[in-house]
Parts: structure tokens; sequence; C-alpha cells
């Protein structure tokens, strides 16, 4: 197979899909590995340490989608590159189909194989593609909310963690899950007073039980929820639904009774955001403001750090992919049940129950699908 690694376009997007071991392996395996010129540079990998492993660096983006069988990328392709994909193509990537009905009919017209990272699901439930990136981006929504709340950037000047004879900063979090778990750790590490709520009894025990008395846990309801983002500094939306749009759980009434200067931090946001008042951010341009409360909404948080980023990622990532190169999509999907559950979109069709309901669709079951591949 051709394996094809376009650059991100995203707006400060610097990750990359691939990295050079992996190009290695696939090459050591028989296929060929097509390289955008400069994709790797975002992540301090040059051209050259691509082609030591064997793989041909590609003049154009053209050239890469033309050729390739598989496009292996980081984030969903942009209005731009809709039509240099073609029917039968294989689309390994995050794509967060639930908000976007736009890349959908896109992708869904043009009869692209969409295999979406965030919902590749084992059985016990874990999303083995979306936790790199969730451990990422959890750790920096802290280290972001708290930039926040520095006077000079429009916060309430508070210092997560105080100081002997002054109360540390509240942190809420919404949402005990991967993102949630890893907030919990850096806000405790900062000294800040940590409440996490979370639906799941289940998992508040697991949390009280791995964090002691570091943290307050909270049934995640409206009640609960109203009074802890009252009283907090900074709130962390880490609520998630694979392949579904998130839910809001924090209203717009709700802001009027948080503090003047607080500072929340939707990393939701990729499902569409669990606070009602969030919308779209970059690094460029990271946070706006509603009812004095600062929103801080960037959809590509890992792509702040994309060394770190790029390697997590692709630990995760490229096992999968060597497994479709070397059995073909359909033996692979077949064998395994993980990848099957990640199929999104194939021959025209929606593969994703969450997804087809958020958008409105027909659900067509993946194993139906693999009749007629």
């Amino acid at each position: 197979m051709i394996i094809g690694i376009p650059k991100e376009i995203k707006t400060d997007e610097y990750r990359v899909g691939i990295v050079p071991s992996g190009v290695r392996s696939l090459v050591l395996a028989g296929h060929k590995v097509i390289i955008e010129d400069g994709a790797g540079l975002g992540s301090g990998i040059p051209n050259s340490e691509y082609e030591f492993e064997g793989a041909e660096i590609a003049p154009s983006v053209k050239d890469v989608y033309l050729r390739a069988d598989i496009i292996m990328k980081v984030k969903e392709p942009l209005p731009s590159e809709y039509d240099m994909l073609r029917e039968g193509q294989i689309l390994y990537t995050y794509l967060h189909l639930a908000p976007a009905p736009d890349l959908t009919k896109a992708l869904l017209k043009r009869k692209i194989i969409a295999i979406a990272y965030e919902t590749v699901q084992l059985d016990d439930g874990s999303l083995p593609l979306l936790i790199p990136m969730s451990e990422i981006a959890g750790r920096m929504s802290i280290q972001e909310g708290a930039k926040y709340l520095e006077r000079e950037k429009g916060g309430r000047g508070i210092l997560l963690g105080g100081v002997p004879g002054v109360a540390p900063g509240k942190v809420t979090i919404i949402g005990g899950g991967i993102v949630g778990t890893n907030a919990a750790k850096m806000a405790i590490g900062t000294g800040a007073t940590v409440t996490i709520l979370d639906a799941s009894l289940y998992r508040l025990r697991y949390l009280d039980d791995i964090f002691g008395g570091g943290i307050r846990t909270l049934m995640s309801d409206s009640h609960n929820i109203m009074e802890s983002v009252k009283e907090a500094d900074l709130v962390i939306g880490a609520v998630l639904i694979p392949g579904a749009r998130a839910p809001f759980l924090v209203t717009r009434g709700m802001l009027s009774e948080m503090k003047e200067g607080s500072v929340i931090v939707d990393v939701s946001i990729d499902q569409g955001g669990c606070i009602e008042t969030s919308k779209p951010t970059s690094h460029s341009n990271p946070i706006f403001v509603v009812d004095d409360v600062i929103h801080y909404c960037v959809t590509n948080m890992p792509g702040a750090v994309p060394r770190t980023s790029t390697f997590a990622l692709t630990n995760a990532t490229f096992p999968y992919a060597l497994q479709i190169a070397n059995l073909g999509l359909k033996d692979t999907l077949a064998k395994n049940k993980a990848l099957l559950k990640g199929l999104n979109l194939a021959n025209g069709k929606v593969t994703h129950k969450a997804v087809a309901e958020s958008l409105g669709y027909e659900y067509s079951p993946p194993e139906n699908i693999l009749g007629v591949m």
C-alpha cells in the first residue's frame, strides 16, 4: 500500500501523522510512504530523517492525495483539501464529525472510508487513540487556565497554589475521564483546591481512591455543577461521549453566578463543547470573554507541544495503520473490533451510531459495510 502523510494546515497545528520509526516499519513491510515536503518540521522532524528511513518526499500536497491509498493525518481535512480526496480512499485521523455537518457531508459525497481516531474503542470501553492527546490536553488545561487567571491576561489575579497565609485557588473539573484525571493531577500539584464532578459513582470512587484527600468528588447534576462553578476560579470542561456531541452542562445562566475574571477551559470543544457559551478558538487567538468570564476553547490544544504530542499520538495510532497496510482494510476490520468501531463513514454511509444520531443520518452498521468492501 501507499501511505500518504500531508502537512497539517489547521491554524497553529504543528503535529504530523507519522514519525521516522513508523516509516521504517512500513518500508520494511514492503509499503511505500509519501510525505509532503516539510510536514514534520513543526514537530522537529526534518525531511532528511524521513528520507533516511525510506520515505519519498512529495513536492506538493496534491501529489500525496493523488497517489496514496491511506491518508494518515492528525486533524480533520479542511475545505481546501476536500476535492483532493477520492472515492474509496482511506482517511485515518481525528475527525470529530458530530459537530461538523459540512465536513461529514463532504466526506460522504466523496465516498471516503473514514476511520476516526477518537472512536476506536476497546472492549473495556477505553479509547486508545484518544487517550494520549487527552492526557496532554488535561495537563495543559491547568497550565493554560493558570496563565489566564493572571491579572495581566484579564483574570482575577489568582495564584492557584496560594502561599502560606493565603488560600489557594479553586478548580472545578467537570468530567472524571482521562482529561479530568490528568487535569486533577496537575491542579493538585499546584496546591489548588480541586473538585471533580462525574455522572458515574464508580468513577468517583476510583478518583477518590487514587487521589485520597487531594480532591473533593461530587455527582454531576445541575445543582452541584452550578454550586461548583460559582465558587471556582478555574473551570475545566472535560466531558466526552464517544462519537457524539458533548452536552451543555454549564449554561449561559450559570455564568452570571461566576466570579469576574474567572476562567473556563473547555477541552470538550472538539465535540462541540460542554459549556453553552463556548466556541472554537485557536492558539493564535485562544480566548474570548462572556459575562466577565474568560473562555479558552482551543480545538487542538496538544498542537502547542507538537514534539511531545506527535510521538505520543503515533505510539498509539501507528500499530493500527501498519495492520491495515499489511492485511488490507476489510480483513483488518473483520479481525480488529476496536478499529471497526472507529469506522465512521464508508461507501457514502454513516457507520457510527452516535455520529448518525447527532447529525440526523441513517445509521448503517459497520458490519454490513464489510460485505460490500
